[in-house]
């Protein structure tokens, strides 16, 4: 006789092991770090072009022919230093993206911002590793600056919504009042791409044997400098007009972008007329990331006061007459 003939199925039964969930707040936490790495590798890629140790590493991925890190001189150490960091912010964008799967309620919206911040730095470690075997292209350069402010623009809008409970509604009609935050937005946004002009004609190109572009840098500032006056003089007549309809929401915002706007045409003149010293650079480059997430968050916020009340805002669509 068979003695477990009735014992029953002995095996261990299945057990189901369910991912660890996530909550909004908790996500909230890793879009905020994201945003913030983001921010500080846009610094730290200008200290790599300011110390003149663009090509400190000659070749990538590796370092160099003969070994993948090296850190024997300053200018290869600071290279190093900031490939380094682009590794750890690419460790952070893909722990967003795995994180906003699993978070609950579960957002398609958030997803889809967090694979853009990985797609956005897969570019840049693209891009840095052909501005380093083109030895260092100015135009290259212009890109590998302005795809930073689009990552932070992107970190910016998922840290926002990560934070909202609902994902925003589709808009099916721009109001007047929408459209011009939003041209002011495109104004400001120019006067970054022609920063880069400048940037791209001037010193502090990375090395010594940097290529640079043809342009008087004399020329190039001075329609710098027109660009910015314009779009701070559009933001005074945009934040005149919401002031006198009293759009409260939108007071914060605007004084914002303005106080940043005027600190970085400050600085601009200061560093243009002292022959552009290596650390005041450094800050206008903070302050232009600084001044394009104020932008992107105009933008957002102009939205989401249309969205909140439709009434008021095509009342107030009337602030341009």
């Amino acid at each position: 006789m068979n003695p477990c003939a009735y014992c029953g199925d002995m095996s261990a039964p299945n057990v189901v092991r369910r991912p660890r969930l996530t909550s909004p707040s908790g996500y909230a936490w890793v879009t905020r770090f994201a945003l913030i790495l983001l921010c500080v590798i846009v610094v730290s890629g200008a200290a790599v072009r300011l110390t003149g140790s663009g090509l400190g590493c000659s070749d990538w991925p590796r370092c160099n022919s003969e070994k993948f890190i090296d850190v024997s001189t300053t200018h290869g150490a600071i290279e190093q230093i900031n490939r380094l960091f682009t590794g750890l912010v690419t460790v952070i964008v893909i722990l967003a993206v795995l994180v906003a799967r699993y978070r609950v309620p579960y957002r398609r919206d958030l997803v889809l911002l967090s694979w853009g911040l990985v797609a956005g730095v897969l570019g840049q470690i693209l891009l840095g590793g052909i501005l380093v075997l083109t030895e260092l292209n100015p135009i290259l350069n212009q890109g590998h600056f302005l795809l930073s402010m689009f990552l932070v623009a992107n970190a910016l809008i998922l840290h926002r919504r990560a934070k909202s409970s609902d994902a925003p509604t589709p808009v099916a009609q721009l109001s007047t009042f929408q459209r011009l935050i939003r041209f002011t937005v495109i104004i400001g946004s120019i006067a970054l791409v022609t920063g880069t002009v400048v940037t791209a004609s001037g010193p502090h190109a990375g090395d010594e044997k940097a290529r640079r572009l043809n342009f008087a840098i004399t020329s190039v500032a001075r329609v710098h400098g027109i660009t910015v006056f314009i779009a701070i003089a559009l933001l005074v007549f945009v934040a005149w007009k919401v002031k006198s309809k009293k759009m409260q929401d939108l007071y914060t915002p605007l004084e914002t972008v303005l106080v940043i706007g005027v600190l970085q045409g400050t600085i601009g003149y200061i560093q243009y007329f002292n022959n552009i010293p290596a650390l005041l650079v450094a800050i206008h480059v903070f302050g232009a990331t600084m001044f394009f997430l104020s932008l992107v968050n105009l933008w957002m916020v102009a939205n989401q006061i249309a969205d909140a009340n439709p009434v008021i805002t095509d009342r107030n669509s009337a602030i341009v007459s």
